[in-house]
């Protein structure tokens, strides 16, 4: 194999295949959508959706907020501004509704039933409000005053080109208007704002890789083709990765930024493993063909089970629940995959097109320290070493006990980014952005939710929900019996709140007439199924867990299920559930890929004890991250989470290049000890240069925007350089052992 007919071959099939990817080259596509980290396996997915069909989405709109240029906001030429502004968005394709103070009515019950009136009038001269300015702050005026909410509802399952084309249209009318947007929060400008963020860093970190890519060769080759002929290689397999990922119909999702630089990476430390093997055979004035030919037979399968094993890393996230892991998982194991065939498809055979120009300078390189040295005292010091790794495994597994899981919607912005301010300022000035939501269902002994008893219920759950959350406009119907009350008092403000029971039962004629539609989106077809809905601020996972088990205590204690059920539901809570589950989707993740190494090692050593040795060495150093994540204060969340599944991916390669060349020098004849040494001394040097290739490419993503590839860089980066210290220190340790064994084996065998 790998002969020079055979690798023209192979170079003249990658040729083809490189130019069907150039003729019907696939569009990139970018998408970001926060629902794909919903849990999947997650009952309450299937009961919000099921929500969302009586209720309808709960996230699907735009906040925007709109101040009158420091002047008084109740302004008639503001207010007629923001009229005529509202009126041309609510015609807009994908609009649904438009909600704002301008649309609030104020009911009064007279002798011809309900009839409403403005809440806000004005003309030319002034402005009436029939409802004290504090009673509007908060929900649909701002609390100091000075703004106005526009709520834009847009129609569910609006697709990611919808929302961006439905937002550019809703900026252009604002751009026309003479109104000054103070902020914007929602879903479809998120996600537009997301994806140019996204396309931007993927862009970044492509052209920044390949200048680190080229820096590293021409620091190590120092000659044209151990540079040229690489970068062309990879150029190549970053394409055919992309390619065939897009058309699978894969869009680019938020850690597809990350896949430039991981295909660059793995694919050049794997191009450097066979170009300094074949610098070495340049030295020893091997003929040029039979260098590669050598080179690339000898070091194909230590190569394949390496790229094989990074791979399974990134693959194991397929068997998470999570479609966002799971799709960056399938990508990237296809892409390294690819990157792979490249490598092995184009190297070789560009090699022998300029055989004859191969020519090997010294490596120049010197270490610090001498690993024959440090071997020597490996081997004298393996008690202290022995007990060192097992203390800092234990203080680590203690320190990781100790950090707790907390997740936020806008984890991945930076904290000055405009998106952040202006989310920040819709918590402080209306309450909050993000979604929040109970599901009410009537219990047994209950008929309808007007029943006196079954509106105590909601009273008492609404007074306990502003005492745990704080104070808060929440719709519900006690919302729609409090207006009615109010109503029922001439519009008097002190009215607005829970009736007495005599109050109450002069409301029931307009209950059983029909409240004017005022519970329309509130209470079912059925009559039976209710909600509370509002907007809080974003807590993070950590603190709403203890608010929502504070709650979940008051309702199992003071309320009666027989007359009232109550659950959560929302995007919000699902997004916290996705980022509650992490403990269970790292298990799942990490135990697929202990699982698929383990059988990879176990066949080809042929030994179940070589695969336990293995994975010795490359825990420690996902057990040192969680030290790391606690000394930075790096809380768990699903983008840190899925991080110890990809780093234990990459960092067993170094471990199977050691065990792969300790087996060829055993099998050799070499007694157990000198196999050893000569193992450590030359994969020592080999698996030295990759981590610090590795770490060069990964250690660029501390320079990102998104909290997940910045942590992708800062812990990978450090387990990689642990990975390296266990391979070299604690690896050689655990293999003294087998030595009765390899010697039993022998014995056997004479």
């Amino acid at each position: 194999m790998f002969s020079k007919k055979q690798s023209n071959i192979f170079l003249t099939l990658s040729a083809l295949f490189t130019l069907i990817l150039l003729i019907w080259r696939p569009v990139p596509k970018f998408d970001y959508d926060f629902e794909q980290f919903f849990p999947q396996d997650n009952e309450a997915l299937s009961f919000y959706k099921s929500y969302v069909d009586i209720f309808g989405g709960d996230n699907d709109y735009l906040l925007l907020a709109f101040e009158n240029d420091d002047q008084e906001l109740w302004q008639p030429e503001f207010l007629s501004n923001f009229e005529s502004l509202q009126s041309q968005i609510k015609v807009l394709e994908g609009v649904d509704t438009t909600i704002s103070v301008l649309d609030l009515r104020e009911p009064r019950i007279g002798a011809f039933g309900v009839q409403f009136r403005q809440v806000v009038t004005w003309d030319e001269s002034r402005v009436n409000l029939t409802l004290p300015k504090n009673q509007l702050a908060g929900s649909l005026v701002s609390e100091d005053g000075n703004a106005l909410l526009l709520l834009v509802k847009n129609k569910t399952g609006m697709s990611k080109e919808a929302g961006d084309v439905l937002y550019q249209a809703i900026r252009e009318k604002i751009e026309e208007s003479e109104l000054k947007l103070r902020a914007v929060a929602g879903k479809i400008q998120t996600q537009g704002d997301f994806v140019k963020l996204m396309q931007s860093e993927f862009g970044f970190f492509f052209a920044i890789s390949l200048v680190v890519m080229l820096l590293i060769l021409t620091l190590l080759f120092r000659s044209w083709w151990g540079v040229v002929i690489p970068f062309v290689v990879l150029l190549i397999g970053v394409l055919w990765a992309f390619g065939v990922i897009l058309w699978m119909g894969k869009p680019l999702a938020l850690m597809s930024v990350m896949q430039p630089t991981i295909f660059l990476i793995v694919g050049l430390s794997a191009l450097i493993h066979f170009f300094v093997h074949l610098v070495k055979k340049l030295q020893a004035d091997t003929d040029q063909k039979e260098a590669i030919r050598h080179s690339y037979k000898q070091l194909f399968i230590p190569v394949l089970l390496t790229m094989m094993t990074t791979a399974l890393g990134f693959f194991s996230l397929w068997f998470t629940s999570i479609p966002a892991l799971q799709d960056f998982g399938l990508t990237t194991a296809i892409g390294i995959f690819m990157i792979f065939l490249a490598v092995i498809g184009i190297s070789p055979g560009l090699l022998y097109l300029v055989s004859k120009s191969l020519k090997a300078k010294p490596l120049k390189a010197k270490r610090a320290v001498s690993l024959q040295t440090l071997f020597s005292l490996i081997l004298k010091r393996r008690k202290v070493i022995g007990f060192g790794v097992l203390a800092m495994g234990i203080i680590a597994v203690f320190l990781g006990l100790r950090i707790p899981i907390n997740g936020y919607l806008l984890d991945n912005l930076p904290f000055d980014h405009p998106i952040r301010e202006d989310f920040g300022y819709f918590d402080s000035e209306f309450g909050g952005s993000n979604p929040f939501e109970l599901s009410l269902e009537l219990g047994e002994e209950a008929n309808t939710f007007w029943d006196y008893e079954v509106l105590q219920q909601v009273q008492k759950l609404e007074e306990e929900l502003n005492e745990v959350f704080g104070e808060n406009k929440f719709i519900s119907p006690i919302t729609l019996t409090k207006t009615l009350n109010q109503a029922q008092n001439q519009g008097d403000v002190d009215a607005f709140r829970f009736p007495s029971r005599g109050q109450f039962i002069r409301m029931q004629r307009i209950l059983r007439q029909g409240s004017g539609g005022l519970e329309a989106g509130l209470i079912d077809s059925t009559g039976r199924i209710s909600r509370i809905s509002g907007r809080l601020p974003d807590f993070g996972s950590y603190k709403m867990r203890n608010l929502r088990s504070e709650l979940d205590r008051f309702i199992q204690s003071e309320l009666d299920s027989s007359l009232l059920k109550i659950r959560w539901t929302g995007t919000a809570y699902l997004i916290d559930q996705g980022h509650e589950s992490v403990t269970w989707q790292m298990a799942r993740g990490l135990g697929v890929a202990f699982l698929l190494v383990g059988l990879i090692a176990g066949i080809l050593f042929r030994s179940w004890r070589i695969s336990f040795l293995l994975l010795i060495p490359n825990v420690i150093p996902l057990l040192l991250m969680l030290a790391v994540m606690y000394f930075l204060g790096i809380e768990f969340k699903l983008t840190t989470a899925i991080l110890f599944t990809v780093a234990f991916g990459i960092a067993v390669d170094d471990s199977i290049h050691f065990m792969t060349r300790f087996r060829l020098e055993l099998g050799s004849g070499r007694s157990f000890f000198y196999a050893m040494k000569r193992t450590f001394l030359e994969t020592g040097k080999a698996i030295l240069l990759t981590t610090i290739v590795l770490v060069s490419g990964f250690v660029l993503f501390v320079m990102s925007d998104f909290g997940v590839t910045f942590y992708s860089g800062v812990l990978i980066s450090c387990a990689l350089i642990f990975a390296l210290l266990a391979d070299l220190m604690l690896l050689p340790l655990l293999l003294i052992p087998m030595k009765r064994v390899w010697e039993g084996k022998q014995n056997s065998k004479t």
